[in-house]
């Protein structure tokens, strides 16, 4: 989609260039109108400079950090103290079940040896991925799922079946148990 709209784009540039060249040769061309041709200089000359800046502001490059915070990789069970136990790669994956494996259900992200284990339902959220964003969403959990935003301090109880998205530095609560998404 961003390449047909790119594509738009610059034939409306184009077309916007090749009549301001119009104007301006047919305006020089003529003999007197003195005033017009300093009028209409000054328009090109602010429309050259609207053009540079929107397109400088476009193309100014997004810092590391950013462009990273959009790509999620894997999942990571973390401890009271923030230390790593187990991790699940989900790139290349579209939907995920995190719960805990029975015999009627597997889960992807698999929560049944866990700490706070008796609080997981055994399809507690799911994650879903819409081209390269991620979203969570709570499946009628018994304790719910909450979301806290990387930069942010409050964690947010989400509602059943309302998908949610999530970036790189996000903390998921199932439960009590906390998934670190990177």
């Amino acid at each position: 989609m961003k390449t047909a709209q790119n594509r738009r784009v610059f034939i409306i540039d184009v077309a916007m260039f090749g009549l301001m060249l119009a104007i301006a040769f047919y305006v020089f061309n003529r003999t007197g109108y003195s005033g017009l041709k300093t009028v209409v200089a000054i328009g090109i000359g602010i429309g050259v400079l609207v053009y540079m800046l929107r397109n400088l502001v476009s193309v100014v490059p997004v810092a590391k950090s950013e462009a990273q915070h959009d790509r999620i990789a894997k999942l990571v069970l973390i401890d009271e103290e923030g230390e790593s136990i187990k991790e699940w790669y989900i790139e290349g994956e579209t939907s995920l079940l995190i719960g805990k494996t029975t015999s009627r259900s597997e889960a992807d992200i698999d929560l049944a040896h866990t700490d706070y284990a008796s609080l997981i339902s055994a399809e507690h959220a799911v994650l879903n991925r819409v081209d390269s964003d991620w979203f969570v969403e709570d499946v009628d959990s018994g304790n719910g799922t909450g979301l806290r935003p990387a930069k942010e301090s409050v964690t947010k109880k989400l509602e059943s079946g309302e998908p949610h998205r999530i970036y790189s530095g996000d903390l998921l609560y199932i439960a009590n148990t906390r998934l670190l998404v990177k």
